[in-house]
């Protein structure tokens, strides 16, 4: 999906669920047509040798068993892809990044600098340095936008990806959170 370049979950099983809604473009690490998008939980589809429903159920145990203790690292969702409606990239990228990593960084540290939304919690336009960047506050405003219909479809998406592909091994606390998400967009 065409993201805004970061945001943070609610919490750890919202965290998780994000990693199970990673899309990514086929390399050559991964079988098939290279530069194709497709589903990629955690980004680790070609690298994860045993079941994936295992693999989510993983991670949400972790939350479980360290949660209660206040030391579970916090989850941002990332990506630095995002096209404009000419199909050309409107975040720079490379050496840039690190102007997201340092919103990241604020908000780990406890800077309000972000506005709560249905998705997460979504840097605002003034939190992200853009100074010395050929992006205008309008460019920055689309690339963080929360396209709600468009939210909705990939809700459907996901939901057919986890129906479908993953048939079964899905565990319910991500189906939880993918029914909070759709609950949450269809309010917004």
């Amino acid at each position: 999906m065409n993201l805004m370049p970061c945001f943070k979950s609610f919490d750890w099983n919202h965290g998780t669920f994000l990693g199970t809604v990673c899309s990514s473009e086929t390399t050559a690490a991964a079988e098939g047509k290279r530069g194709v998008l497709r589903n990629d939980p955690f980004a680790m589809k070609p690298f994860c040798g045993y079941n994936i429903g295992d693999y989510f159920q993983h991670w949400i145990s972790l939350g479980q068993k360290h949660g209660s203790k206040g030391n579970l690292p916090r989850i941002f969702y990332t990506n630095w892809f995002r096209k404009n409606e000419a199909g050309k990239f409107i975040w720079p990228g490379f050496g840039e990044n690190s102007r997201v990593l340092r919103w990241i960084f604020d908000r780990a540290d406890g800077v309000d600098n972000a506005e709560e939304t249905a998705i997460g919690y979504v840097p605002t336009v003034e939190s992200i340095d853009i100074s010395s960047l050929s992006l205008s506050n309008e460019e920055m405003k689309e690339l963080l936008k929360v396209d709600r219909e468009r939210w909705l479809e990939e809700v459907e998406n996901y939901k057919r990806f986890y129906d479908k592909d993953l048939e079964g091994v899905v565990p319910k606390a991500i189906y939880e959170q993918l029914d909070l998400l759709r609950d949450r967009l269809s309010k917004a």
